[in-house]
């Protein structure tokens, strides 16, 4: 059975990145513009990745991309080896694709679920697999949000909601943390899974990503989520 955790409080978090705003959050947690899990590409140097184009905007794909493949390219980026931060980057373009088609977007997120499925059943379940359906609960959630603001994703938002259900993505990014402590990539993403309604975790969360042992070279480039370099 797929590990799974649901929100604690039942209603809708506040649509703060609907309006697609510049939300400052009081120090000392980083300052933020619109969805943390979207706004902002995450720097993956020339790592493989889903085709992009995101020269006019955020959730610009590449024209022509076909979603039949969208699935199976995703899973095929998603190797054991792959970094946090390459996994975060595909699965943000990976989850506006599917947002335009609800099976799509359904039948990404079970692949995902199946992939984490499969790594219980061996009884050494597997972190990252933990960690991708996590992070696509929540980007899917963000996406949601952004229907009453957005006309590019208007009629997007109730196909989503009801794949995420009430399935809580960021407390599923914790219990990865207890997999894997101390890993600075999983400290840096757990945050962005709370949109922007959970100012202890930024604070909490970044503190820990800068004394934790770093597993993540993208780490060191400065990803434009956080202002400036997350790590010194």
């Amino acid at each position: 059975m797929v590990t799974r955790v649901v929100r604690s409080h039942p209603e809708k978090h506040a649509v703060l990145a609907a309006l697609a705003v510049v939300a400052i959050l009081a120090l000392p947690a980083p300052a933020l513009a619109g969805p943390p899990l979207l706004c902002h590409p995450f720097d993956i140097g020339r790592a493989p990745s889903l085709l992009w184009d995101g020269s006019r905007a955020f959730w610009q794909g590449k024209a022509g991309y076909q979603l039949a493949n969208l699935v199976g390219d995703t899973h095929a980026l998603s190797t054991p080896t792959t970094s946090v931060i390459v996994r975060m980057e595909t699965l943000r373009r990976a989850a506006l694709y599917a947002s335009a088609d609800g099976e799509v977007a359904a039948r990404l997120l079970f692949r995902l679920s199946e992939r984490l499925r499969s790594s219980e059943r061996t009884g050494n379940p597997e972190p990252l697999a933990l960690f991708d359906f996590a992070c696509l609960v929540e980007t899917y959630r963000q996406i949601a949000d952004l229907d009453r603001g957005l006309s590019e994703f208007r009629g997007r938002s109730a196909a989503l909601r009801k794949a995420v259900a009430d399935t809580d993505g960021y407390a599923l990014a914790t219990k990865v943390l207890t997999m894997r402590p101390g890993d600075r990539a999983i400290e840096f993403a757990a945050p962005l899974m709370t949109g922007h309604s959970n100012r202890w975790a930024y604070s909490t969360h970044v503190e820990k990503a800068r004394a934790g042992a770093s597993r993540d070279a993208l780490l060191m480039l400065p990803q434009r989520v956080y202002p400036g370099p997350l790590l010194r």
